[in-house]
């Protein structure tokens, strides 16, 4: 469910023609997702599509060090 947030708000910014996007780490807050392994799912489908569609920057949004800590280590993977 967690890669198809992703990939769904890709589709629509791409429908918009949008070239830049933000995300924060969804669900890693409240609802508890485990924060390293949503850092790859996140990495991971926004890579997929990327190469499907023209964006410009996408951004993740980190709250801490641990959590920026986690994305770089996934987009290095």
């Amino acid at each position: 469910m967690l890669a198809s947030c992703y990939r769904r708000s890709l589709e629509v910014a791409a429908e918009h023609g949008l070239g830049r996007l933000a995300f924060p780490a969804i669900s890693t807050g409240v609802f508890g997702f485990p924060a390293k392994r949503a850092a790859g799912i996140a990495v991971g489908t926004v890579r997929q599509a990327v190469t499907s569609e023209r964006f410009d920057e996408v951004i993740f949004c980190c709250f801490s060090a641990a959590r920026a800590r986690l994305h770089a280590e996934a987009l290095t993977a």
